[in-house]
C-alpha cells in the first residue's frame, strides 16, 4: 500500500492544514508540495500519534482496529457500510462548510485526521477500491496498539437469567404495513403534524394497532425520508412504486439499508421522554455503528440480558456518543417534569436509555431483534438476535374481501400496493386483528376525484384482486356514481316548529329570514347551520319564547 506521502498526493494545501491542526501542528510551508513533505515527516512521530489516538471516539478507534486486524486495508464498500461514507466536495465547499468539524461518519473523522485513505488496488477479481492506512503510519499504529486488547472481541453483558425471560415478542416485518399506511395517508394530503388528531380524523387509526403514534410515527416518517420514499410530506412516486411492488424481504432490506446509511435519522432526538434543545449536534451514524459493532459480538439465537448489556457499556464505553466525554453542552430536557439532564449523573436517563431504545424500539421495529418481558415487568428485560434460519419471510398472497355494503377487508399479507391504491378511494375504519378495513362512500369518492382518481379505477382494482367477486350491488353503485354523482344524501338538520303558519310567515318577513332554510310545512322550517342562537333572538324580538331541544342529551 502507498505510504503517507503518496497517500496525500491528491490533497490540496487546505486539506493538509486541516490534518496538521488535528495533530497539533502548524505547517510552515507555503506550497502544497513542500507542505506535503513537511506534514508526512512530522506525522511519523509515535508521541504525536499516541496523543491523537487517545482523543478518538470509541467508534473511530474500533474502525482503526478493524483495519489493523485486516492488514491495513478493507474493501471500501464493506468499510463504508460499517463506518459510513465520505462526502465528496471541492476545496471551496469544504472550506465553507468545514466538514472536519462536523463529520457525518467515522470515515470522515479518520479521513480528516490523515489516518484513513482510499484508493484502487489490483486483486484477483480485478481493480477494487479499498479503505486503507498508509504503510508507514500503519507500522506506528500497530506499535501503539500492540499492548491494547482488541475492542469488543467479547460480548458485553451476559445471557439472560430465567427470571429475565418471559413473554416473547418476535421480530417481524410489520414496519412495512405501517409504512404503507403512512405513505397512503401522505398521498391523500394528510400530514404528520396532525398526528395527535389522526385517530379522530380516521387517518392512520388502523396503524395504532402497531403503536405507531407520537414518536413512532415521527421515527417512521424520518426513516421513509432517509429511504427517499418521501421528501418532507411529498410522496416520491417512482421510489414508492418500487418499494410497494418489491417482495417483503426486499422492501424490509430497503428500509434497513436506508437506516444504516442515514446521517439524518437521529435516534437520540427521536427517543421518547426527552426534548433536545439548542444548536448542539451529535453524530447519530457513528453512534449507530458503534452500538451495532457491540451487538455483533453477541451470539445469535441466545437470549441476552438487556440491563447487563447496558451496565457493561457504561463501564467500558460510557462516552460512546459523547465527543471528549462532554456531558454538559447538550441541552436535553425530561418531558415529564422539564428537568435538564446535564452531566454524567444522568447517563442512565440519556445514554443508557438510548441503548435500550435502540434495541427495543429501532432494531425490533426493523425486524432485527426479538424481545422478552419478564413477569411483572413493564418493558423488555431481554433481547435476542435471531439466526438467519429463524427469520420468517412473509409472503403477500392473501386476497381481499368485499361486502355488498361497500366494506372492503384487506388482510395484512395482501399485496401492499393494492392496499395503498384501494385506501385512496375509501374512508378508513378501525382494523380487526390482521385485517385492514375500508368503506366506499360518496365522500371518499369525491375526495378521490379531487386527486384525479375515478370510480372506474377502483372498480377495476377490486375486480382484478378479488377474482371478479365484487358484489353486483357495489358494481352498480360505482358505475352510477361515476355517471350521476351523489344520488342520495343523509343529513342532520335543526328543525324549527311553530304553533301557527302566521308565525312562520312573520319570521320569513323579518331580518331572521336569512337564517332559515327550506320550508318543510306551513309550520316547519330548517334552520341553517350555526344559526340557532340568531333565530332564538329573532323569536324573542317578535314576542315569542322558544324551547331549544337541541341541548337535550
Amino acid at each position: 500500500m502507498p505510504d503517507l506521502f503518496h497517500s496525500l498526493l491528491k490533497q490540496d494545501i487546505g486539506h493538509l492544514r486541516i490534518i496538521a491542526e488535528f495533530w497539533g501542528l502548524e505547517l510552515e510551508s507555503t506550497t502544497v508540495d513542500e507542505a506535503r513533505e513537511e506534514l508526512s515527516a512530522s506525522l511519523l512521530d509515535l508521541n504525536l500519534l499516541t496523543e491523537l489516538m487517545d482523543s478518538l471516539s470509541p467508534q473511530a478507534d474500533l474502525a482503526i482496529t478493524d483495519l489493523v486486524n485486516s492488514e491495513g486495508r478493507i474493501a471500501w464498500s464493506t468499510f463504508a457500510r460499517k463506518y459510513g461514507d465520505i462526502r465528496e466536495m471541492g476545496a471551496g465547499k469544504r472550506d465553507r462548510e468545514r466538514p472536519h468539524l462536523k463529520p457525518a461518519s467515522t470515515s470522515e473523522t479518520l479521513f480528516y485526521r490523515g489516518l484513513l485513505a482510499r484508493a484502487f488496488f489490483e486483486t484477483d477479481k480485478g481493480s477494487q477500491e479499498f479503505a486503507y492506512i498508509p504503510d508507514d503510519l500503519l507500522l506506528l499504529i500497530e506499535s501503539h496498539k500492540e499492548d491494547e486488547p482488541p475492542v469488543a472481541t467479547e460480548a458485553l453483558g451476559r445471557p439472560a437469567s430465567p427470571g429475565e425471560k418471559g413473554q416473547e415478542t418476535l421480530a417481524n416485518d410489520s414496519i412495512l404495513d405501517d409504512a404503507t399506511t403512512l405513505l397512503a395517508a401522505l398521498r391523500m394530503g394528510k400530514t404528520l403534524e396532525s398526528a395527535s388528531s389522526l385517530h379522530s380524523q380516521g387517518v392512520l387509526a388502523e396503524i395504532q394497532k402497531h403503536t405507531l403514534t407520537g414518536t413512532r410515527a415521527s421515527g417512521l416518517h424520518s426513516l421513509l425520508t432517509a429511504a427517499k420514499l418521501i421528501k418532507k410530506n411529498t410522496i416520491q412516486t417512482d421510489t414508492v412504486k418500487v418499494f410497494l411492488e418489491s417482495s417483503r424481504t426486499d422492501a424490509l432490506k430497503m428500509l434497513q439499508d436506508a437506516w444504516l446509511e442515514s446521517t439524518s435519522f437521529n435516534e437520540l432526538k427521536l427517543m421518547p421522554g426527552i426534548i433536545c434543545e439548542g444548536e448542539w449536534t451529535n453524530s447519530p451514524q457513528e453512534t449507530r455503528e458503534f452500538l451495532l459493532n457491540l451487538l455483533d459480538a453477541i451470539p445469535e439465537g441466545k437470549w441476552w440480558s438487556l440491563n447487563a448489556f447496558v451496565r457493561e457499556v457504561k463501564t467500558k464505553y460510557a462516552d460512546f456518543q459523547r465527543p471528549a466525554g462532554d456531558y454538559d453542552s447538550w441541552f436535553i430536557k425530561r418531558t415529564a417534569d422539564g428537568q435538564y439532564l446535564r452531566g454524567f449523573a444522568y447517563w442512565d436517563q440519556v445514554d443508557g436509555a438510548l441503548i435500550k431504545y435502540f434495541i427495543t424500539d429501532i432494531l425490533h421495529y426493523l425486524g432485527q431483534v426479538d424481545l422478552s418481558i419478564s413477569e411483572g415487568a413493564s418493558e423488555p428485560t431481554a433481547f435476542r438476535i435471531p439466526t438467519p434460519e429463524s427469520r420468517i419471510a412473509s409472503i403477500e398472497n392473501k386476497t381481499i374481501n368485499i361486502s355488498s355494503q361497500g366494506l372492503i377487508s384487506i388482510p395484512r399479507l395482501a399485496p401492499r400496493v393494492v392496499r395503498y391504491q384501494v385506501s385512496r378511494f375509501c374512508e378508513w375504519e378501525e382494523p380487526k386483528e390482521d385485517v385492514y378495513r375500508y368503506r366506499v362512500t360518496t365522500n371518499s369518492l369525491t375526495k378521490a376525484k379531487e386527486q384525479g382518481l375515478k370510480a372506474e379505477q377502483l372498480l377495476a382494482l377490486l375486480i382484478k384482486h378479488t377474482n371478479n367477486k365484487v358484489p353486483p350491488a357495489l358494481v352498480k353503485a360505482l358505475k352510477r356514481w361515476e355517471v350521476n354523482g351523489t344520488e342520495a344524501r343523509v343529513e342532520t338538520q335543526v328543525i324549527l316548529r311553530l304553533s301557527k303558519p302566521e308565525v312562520l310567515e312573520e319570521m320569513r318577513k323579518s331580518k331572521a329570514a336569512k337564517y332559515l332554510g327550506d320550508v318543510l310545512s306551513p309550520t316547519t322550517v330548517i334552520v341553517k347551520s350555526g344559526a340557532i342562537q340568531k333565530v332564538m333572538e329573532a323569536l324573542t324580538e317578535l314576542g315569542l319564547l322558544a324551547e331549544d331541544l337541541t341541548e337535550e342529551k
